[in-house]
């Protein structure tokens, strides 16, 4: 017997596709998409804007693939992570976390990461697959709904979508524009290009394509403002030097769009935050339309790394500003929690072996770079 088509992978063209295939006209597709994503009804019987027959013939063909929590922590600062189950049994990590003016889901894009940045708690996971469109998009279905029910500030609304959880998003191009633009549909999640963004540690050529088929902000991984340095902290600067990367970001947005690039910079202690760096980065960011988030490095087990002290980072932001460039540092939130930047980790089977080497092993990093 087949198995049932999972409407959650299908974003706006592919379900007017797959209704086309059913011999019924194109805005079954936006009553569909509003149903499942709006108000959040997975039982076709419920739809009744949808004919008797029909309905029938989608519960014999179709099904919409929830995630199930298999756990569900909220930290002292309102961050919550859950631990959401996939139909395969590995599960993934997905984070929310609620401000004065908005609130932020964190979302995974794989299941643990192919690549391996050396301060990052899921990189150490190892890498198991490629999370589906409905694996990924099924994270906001879930958080929507679960914030809906709770009480408190944690019935605030998700007005940012992160693509920063566990992964590389940009080595699961198809499946994550095609999630991203059913968090921007009107007919679903209805975000502002502005408030879904994509983090990437530097895959230049997908990066090139991204700014050809979404609005989608763009975040980068930066963490090093000179290639030797950033060959250890994010081995795929190797493939992907940062006179590529540079180039690539120089060119995303238009001039005329007045969007810029954000630049995401890990505090290290002794190791990226020194002035001299600093004032290497001011000159890297040169001609860039950037704005700067440093962010207190997250320990976990194991790490050799330490977290910059306040004066060091305050010292770092103040040298990158007197330049022009927009500089914050990320308030951690969720540390309690393991829901913090870089320290998310999931639960699933790693084809690398990854975890068994980085539990026997210890890479040491040049800190005279």
């Amino acid at each position: 017997m087949n198995e049932k088509i999972n409407l959650f992978d299908l974003d706006r063209p592919a379900m007017e596709a797959f209704f086309a295939a059913q011999k019924q006209p194109s805005y079954r597709a936006r009553q569909l998409l509003q149903w499942v994503h709006q108000y959040g009804v997975t039982d076709f019987n419920v739809m009744s804007n949808l004919s008797k027959e029909l309905r029938q013939k989608l519960s014999d063909i179709a099904e919409c693939r929830l995630l199930t929590p298999a756990m569900d922590k909220v930290s002292s600062d309102g961050t919550r992570k859950w631990l959401l189950r996939l139909q395969d049994g590995n599960c993934i990590e997905t984070v929310y976390i609620p401000e004065k003016n908005r609130g932020t889901l964190c979302v995974s894009s794989q299941v643990g990461c192919m690549l391996n940045c050396t301060f990052c708690s899921t990189a150490t996971q190892g890498f198991s697959k490629n999370l589906s469109v409905g694996e990924i998009i099924g994270q906001v279905f879930f958080a929507v709904r679960a914030l809906s029910a709770s009480n408190g500030h944690h019935d605030k609304a998700i007005t940012n979508v992160v693509m920063m959880g566990m992964g590389e998003p940009l080595l699961n191009f198809d499946n994550v524009v095609s999630a991203m633009s059913l968090m921007m549909d009107d007919l679903a999640y209805g975000l502002a290009k502005r408030r879904v963004t994509l983090s990437t540690s530097g895959v230049v050529p997908q990066m090139y394509r991204l700014a050809e088929v979404s609005d989608a902000a763009l975040a980068v991984s930066l963490h090093a403002p000179n290639d030797e340095l950033r060959n250890q902290l994010v081995p795929i600067n190797k493939k992907y030097p940062l006179s590529e990367l540079i180039a690539a970001c120089k060119s995303h947005f238009s001039p005329e769009s007045k969007r810029k690039v954000t630049f995401e910079y890990v505090m290290l202690k002794d190791v990226n935050d020194s002035p001299q760096l600093a004032k290497q980065l001011v000159r890297l960011l040169e001609g860039v339309p950037a704005k700067l988030n440093l962010i207190p490095f997250n320990p976990f087990p194991k790490t050799q790394y330490q977290c910059s002290d306040e004066d060091t980072i305050q010292r770092f932001k103040e040298i990158v500003m007197r330049s022009g460039i927009q500089t914050t540092v990320r308030k951690t939130r969720g540390e309690d929690i393991d829901g913090a930047c870089g320290q998310l980790v999931g639960d699933f089977n790693d084809k690398t072996r990854r975890k068994e080497r980085f539990l026997r092993e210890k890479i040491v990093v040049n800190r005279d770079v």
